[in-house]
């Protein structure tokens, strides 16, 4: 066995009450033995991000409700300064939308305070080797959350702005790129001038091109027109 199997999990309690915490320091290092070591306590925020940038705890128990402060708003701060630090919710709320928020923040487990202490003791040795630990409904929210963030970063910008456009303002591109004026493309399309000019605007706007030799370009590139033979 490697010194890095003996080594116990280091946690830091953040709540507000501190018979709670006097309590749960008790709970987890009479039922754990030497696996499991409280190293910090915290009753704010302040205190809690002082003890999360100083200990560099393995865990951070964190409770939702703080009193006057949100324990939700702490979550992402708590990871910022302390980044290999890994946070479970301990939290008496049920609120179900709450739960999903700090999954969504970067929390790795969710343990409700009625829960037996077994539970929590598994949770923290689990989150601890890099598991999460919510229900199967909250895990596969999160996850799904997830996978459509990242669908949406690989997403291409510009194929979003092209998606933006109205197919009369794509035959005015077209026609833009072989080199019309706006009188000849009204003709074109049985519109005014005006109405072209208010297209054009638009069609600007949507592809953040300064001016028509921008739109022009842009054009070419994406393949919205073929330059003039």
């Amino acid at each position: 066995m490697t010194m890095a199997d003996t080594k116990a999990i280091s946690i830091l309690l953040v709540d507000d009450h501190s018979l709670v915490r006097s309590a749960l320091q008790m709970l987890i290092e009479s039922q754990s033995g030497p696996k499991l070591r409280v190293i910090g306590e915290a009753g704010n925020a302040s205190q809690a991000i002082e003890g999360a940038k100083r200990l560099q705890p393995d865990i951070i128990l964190l409770d939702l409700d703080l009193g006057k402060e949100d324990g939700l708003a702490l979550l992402p701060r708590l990871l910022d300064i302390a980044p290999e630090s890994k946070i479970i919710v301990l939290t008496g709320l049920r609120d179900r939308e709450a739960h999903f928020q700090a999954g969504r923040l970067g929390a790795m487990g969710l343990v409700l305070k009625e829960n037996a202490k077994e539970v929590l003791i598994k949770a923290i040795e689990k989150v601890h080797r890099g598991e999460s630990w919510f229900d199967r409904s909250l895990t596969g929210r999160v996850l799904s959350e997830i996978a459509r963030k990242k669908q949406m970063k690989q997403v291409d910008p510009e194929a979003t702005k092209i998606a933006a456009l109205t197919e009369r303002e794509r035959e005015i591109i077209e026609l833009i790129g072989q080199g019309l004026k706006n009188k000849i493309i009204a003709e074109r399309l049985f519109i005014s001038v005006t109405t072209v000019r208010h297209h054009l605007t638009s069609i600007y706007g949507k592809l953040e091109v300064a001016d028509r030799l921008e739109l022009i370009i842009y054009a070419y590139r994406h393949a919205l027109a073929r330059p003039p033979l």
